[in-house]
């Protein structure tokens, strides 16, 4: 059915539909709103035999997700930036248990500096703690991404992040299709739990393993996210069959059939980036996009064989590994080795801390990789006025201060009061 509706509410219904039976809930910008609507739809009784759990952190909240996994409930919870820090070890445990649990990422910076804006730091955070993580595009696209996550999880026991553009997708008001409890109850089966804890068969899970055992139990974590690399494009198919639309999968691509330039990304920033693409085409520039859907498992065949045919390729990412680069590029990278003439690889960082990413700065952008490559990482709209001079204060001055305040006054920004 066609709503206009905000984006985190489509999403909260969506997850509704998929019947969970415990939603661990703490609020924090911007996944707050999702929470708060699945809230909504278990006090008026349209979310039935869920037990709606308000939890004191962001820790708790992953914390009572597991055990209501391990006592065999289908479970949700949603969080964003610092909050998925402070449940860090959750997370890693949550996967380490090969728990099935749903958890929704409003993607957004960590500080410090404190910004609320949309970057994918958060993400790129936990990358590698075992969690298959979605990026979605579009809110139509998180919605059925929620749906698919279910059911990777629960086939594979395995938890799933879905990423979603914090206040860019979360915010938006826009026309979504939500399915029916129909659709979603013949797509997605009634949850069969791998394990369960139960009083009548006592185990434990978590139990301390040593080094006999934890490569092999490593291994099969590792094994079944390759696993995900085969379902993950099964269930979207299954998912476009049922629904009658294109959605999920491990990467799509636009106009990219005869593109000697390609770019990569992921997020709600290729909606900008097909609109720069179908300006330049119009100029005779042969240029597509490869949309990255699966970040983990990263889809590196399939990126090897849509990236083999370019000359150059450009990935714009929303994070930044300080120290080394681009964390996408990087991964990137690896797809094209071993290609007999790799394209050459340019790497662009860009709206970090929310920064709006522009058609103008991506033209410029693309233009100059086709006649200017660059080695490194690219930094966006960098403005290299205010670094120029935040890096001579620091060399001038051994007590520079802090360099987020610094190059507010620069910008003319207020900045907090200094205590006395």
């Amino acid at each position: 059915m066609l709503k206009q509706i905000e984006g985190s509410h489509a999403m909260a219904e969506a997850i509704a539909l998929c019947r969970p039976e415990v939603i661990c809930a703490y609020p924090i910008t911007p996944q707050t709103h999702i929470v708060e609507g699945l809230g909504e739809l278990v006090k008026e009784g349209a979310l039935v035999d869920c037990e709606y759990i308000n939890v004191e952190s962001e820790f708790a909240a992953l914390s009572v997700a597991i055990g209501a996994s391990a006592a065999g409930a289908r479970a949700y919870t949603a969080t964003a930036s610092q909050g998925l820090l402070f449940m860090a070890e959750a997370v890693y445990n949550a996967s380490g248990l090969g728990l099935p649990i749903v958890m929704t990422l409003g993607n957004r910076a960590i500080g410090a500096p404190i910004n609320i804006w949309n970057d994918h730091s958060d993400a790129m955070s936990m990358r590698d703690a075992g969690w298959l993580q979605l990026f979605a595009e579009t809110n139509q696209e998180a919605v059925d991404l929620h749906i698919q996550a279910f059911k990777l999880a629960e086939e594979l026991s395995m938890p799933v992040m879905v990423c979603v553009d914090g206040f860019i997708l979360t915010h938006a008001v826009e026309r979504i299709d939500i399915p029916t409890q129909q659709q979603v109850d013949a797509y997605l089966p009634p949850y069969d739990p791998v394990q369960v804890l139960d009083p009548a068969e006592p185990a434990s899970i978590g139990a301390m393993v040593g080094p006999e055992a934890f490569t092999e139990v490593r291994f099969l974590a590792h094994y079944k996210q390759t696993l995900a690399l085969k379902l993950i494009p099964e269930f979207s198919e299954e998912f476009s069959k049922a629904f009658g639309r294109e959605s999920g999968g491990l990467l799509r691509t636009y106009r990219a059939e005869d593109a000697d330039m390609l770019v990569v990304a992921m997020g709600s920033v290729c909606g900008t980036i097909k609109d720069t693409i179908d300006e330049m085409r119009e100029d005779g520039i042969r240029i597509g996009l490869v949309v990255i859907v699966s970040f983990r498992p990263f889809p590196v065949a399939a990126l090897r064989t849509a990236l083999a045919a370019a000359k150059n390729v450009v990935v714009v990412e929303k994070s930044i590994a300080v120290g080394m680069g681009g964390q996408l590029a990087d991964n990137v990278d690896v797809a094209l080795r071993n290609l007999p003439r790799p394209p050459r690889l340019h790497s662009s960082v860009a709206g970090l801390g929310g920064r709006p990413i522009t058609r103008a700065s991506l033209h410029h952008l693309f233009r100059q990789a086709s006649v200017q490559p660059w080695e490194g990482t690219n930094f966006l709209d960098l403005n290299e006025r205010v670094v120029g001079r935040e890096i001579h204060r620091t060399r001038k001055n051994r007590r520079s201060g802090p360099t987020a305040e610094n190059i507010l006054r620069q910008l003319g920004k207020s900045v907090p009061p200094v205590a006395e």
